[in-house]
């Protein structure tokens, strides 16, 4: 994307910005300052890849300066990255998984999925000096005021969890870790993972245990035969008390949620697989502007049919959180696949331009139009 900079003010520099658009033209000089500082004020938000850090044979973490109008985050958050992979942008979203650092530098931290081509690029393939397109952090699975917690995670699930305690613990330099921002935290974590080496930031988990910083309870599936939740209060007697913070696969929060539910109690839960319903019937989807049209089942998301017809989409997260893959539906149905919840426009009867779909956790109920 291209930006266009305001003219210098003054007779002498408005000749010279226009010596400038004439020498460039068909660009802009704007085009000229990204190839030469394309993480200045004003720029379209880029990251520049300043190291990739392993950490076990299937995830990495990726360590970026921000460009100038990144605005950080807060502890738990994630963000949008896109990269460029064989001259198409995807879009995904990661967890920030650093706490506070003096170098300004943020990191995510990605575990390659079977069939993930973001997610492998990035383990595999990513390279120091890359840049890549970020957005604003976002999410509300945030670090809550200081009192009892107890974090319920499970695989990659750490991750935003390891945001929120790097951020209450940090370690300086030379390995001392800081306790001073943990003033009143209690904290209980419960990880799952299904071996030792397969676990994300173990060493940190237990470093921090170690140090009396938290309570570690580590459930690998090689060796303890995974977690049961109705158990929980074997592994926490006084989880009644506690605030309680779980991010993992959705058969995990679902369990978690109903336990919970039967002693009256909330989960504040961050989802990275969406849970779906039966699908229903499905329909031709009708892409006005490609004038593509597509005879879907009832069972594939719209975003994952459209791209292997080689329809160019909008993306994000592909999860139902970043809002990244939204069009507007102009006539027909669609059902949410995480809670079956339909949703028709009708011309004449709806909002102007249609109504905006997350195509990403949406299948066809029936022939629609996407104003795409």
């Amino acid at each position: 994307m291209s930006v266009t900079l305001p003219r210098p003010a003054g007779g002498w520099r408005n000749s010279a910005w226009r010596l400038a658009e004439t020498v460039t033209t068909p660009l802009v000089p704007a085009d000229y300052l990204d190839l030469f500082h394309p993480l200045r004020p004003g720029a379209d938000l880029r990251a520049r890849i300043v190291k990739v850090i392993p950490e076990t044979p299937d995830a990495a973490t990726i360590v970026m300066k921000p460009g100038a109008d990144w605005e950080g985050h807060k502890p738990g958050q994630y963000m949008r990255i896109g990269i460029d992979i064989e001259g198409v942008r995807h879009w995904r979203a990661y967890s920030l998984t650093h706490g506070p650092r003096e170098d300004g530098l943020i990191s995510i931290t990605v575990k390659a999925v079977p069939d993930g081509l973001v997610s492998n690029h990035l383990v595999r393939r990513a390279r120091a000096g890359t840049l890549v397109h970020i957005a604003a952090a976002e999410g509300e699975f945030v670090l809550p005021p200081a009192g009892k917690l107890l974090y319920i995670t499970a695989g990659s699930g750490i991750t935003p969890v390891i945001g929120m305690l790097r951020n209450l613990y940090p370690v300086t330099d030379s390995g001392v870790l800081k306790l001073g921002r943990s003033a009143g935290y209690d904290i209980v974590v419960i990880h799952v993972a299904p071996s030792r080496p397969d676990s994300i930031f173990v060493r940190d988990l237990e470093a921090l245990a170690e140090a009396g910083a938290i309570r570690l309870v580590a459930r690998y599936n090689d060796r303890d035969g995974g977690f049961d939740v109705s158990r929980l209060a074997e592994a926490v007697p006084d989880f009644v008390d506690r605030k309680t913070l779980a991010c993992g696969p959705a058969g995990l929060l679902d369990a978690l949620a109903e336990h919970h539910a039967a002693y009256g109690l909330d989960v504040v839960t961050e989802r990275f697989r969406t849970a779906r319903v039966e699908a229903g019937e499905g329909g031709v989807v009708s892409f006005e502007k490609t004038g593509t049209d597509l005879d879907l089942d009832g069972s594939t998301t719209i975003l994952d049919a459209a791209e292997e017809a080689g329809v160019l989409m909008p993306s994000g997260c592909r999860m139902g959180i970043c809002m990244g893959c939204v069009i507007p539906l102009v006539e027909g149905s669609v059902r949410d696949l995480r809670n079956g919840e339909i949703t028709t426009a009708v011309p004449g009867e709806t909002e102007p331009g249609g109504i905006k779909v997350q195509t990403c956790v949406t299948a066809a109920a029936g022939a629609c139009r996407l104003d795409h």
